[in-house]
């Protein structure tokens, strides 16, 4: 499998096509938002870049439901063993660090079933007391485990279940995925800056105020787009009337610039942990990034 990863605004999903059509390969997204049917150009998809390339993962839930790493987990499984079958080359392209890493890591998460006397006992807690309760059974390396009640409960509820049945539980350990290549799209900072406010611009002027307004009107609750973060938490404020243009522009701006330092955090997190990228220059020649892929990935 070859992985495309890196940060935001660098070019991920077009260096993972001009590889998909060099080596035959076909797209599994590791974007967390993507999978979100309606929610196109906030999420980037970019669906016209893809031509006849074959992708994955994108556009499988409908916009308001909250998709998690199991459910990616799993359907990642199902997309590489397809392409896998039909002798094709996976090429997992994203940047959502938990999923590239899980994957490459060869995490695997049981179904746990639900346990309605625990879900009772937990119920009359506040979530700063749930919260307190699953730190202590796990390191909270993110907070989605815990912005709900509902969603700490579920969490505690999944940890009691590893610590009754350790069999399961030794399926969530690292069992690191073989003949992987990762490569990593580098981009100078600054460079980073100016791409993330140009596609700002440019995906406000071609419609991302009036898709989310579509969203909200067709039923999605306001509070669902915010969760998303991102670009759908401040253009939703902005459209229910919190944030003027101008306030919601320079907010989300500045969010999207820390958002890509926080993945490059993660990416070189990665590395500590043992995972070798190879970077890769953003505005390389496709001929001379394909090449050097290859190369590296000896193909």
């Amino acid at each position: 499998m070859l992985v495309v990863t890196g940060p935001t605004a660098t070019g991920k999903t077009r260096r993972a096509v001009d590889l998909a059509k060099a080596l035959n390969g076909e797209i599994i997204s590791a974007d967390s938002r993507q999978v979100y049917r309606g929610m196109d150009l906030g999420t980037g998809k970019d669906l016209e870049e893809y031509g006849d390339v074959p992708f994955h993962l994108i556009d499988i839930c409908p916009a308001g439901y909250r998709y998690n790493l199991f459910e990616y987990l799993r359907d990642f499984q199902t997309a590489y063993d397809d392409i896998v079958a039909r002798e094709r080359l996976p090429i997992l392209c994203g940047g959502t660090g938990l999923y590239v890493e899980s994957v490459v890591n060869g995490v695997r998460l049981p179904d746990v079933p639900q346990n309605p006397a625990l879900r009772e006992e937990l119920s009359s807690k506040t979530l700063d007391e749930l919260t307190a309760i699953l730190a202590e059974m796990k390191t909270l390396h993110n907070v989605t485990d815990v912005d709900t009640k509902k969603r700490a409960i579920r969490a505690i509820e999944i940890q009691r279940y590893y610590i009754e049945h350790p069999d399961k539980a030794s399926l969530t350990k690292p069992n690191p995925m073989k003949d992987v290549t990762i490569i990593g799209v580098d981009i100078d900072r600054e460079a980073r800056r100016q791409r993330i406010s140009a596609r700002l611009r440019s995906r406000l002027d071609n419609g991302m105020i009036d898709e989310v307004r579509r969203l909200i009107e067709s039923g999605i609750d306001p509070d669902d787009l915010i969760y998303y973060g991102l670009e759908y938490k401040f253009i939703t404020l902005h459209v229910i009337g919190q944030l003027t243009y101008d306030e919601m522009f320079s907010q989300l701006e500045i969010t999207i610039h820390q958002f890509a330092k926080r993945q490059m955090t993660w990416f070189r997190g990665m590395e500590r942990r043992g995972f070798k990228i190879h970077w890769l220059p953003y505005d390389l020649p496709t001929e001379e990034f394909v090449e050097r892929v290859k190369a590296i990935a000896t193909l």
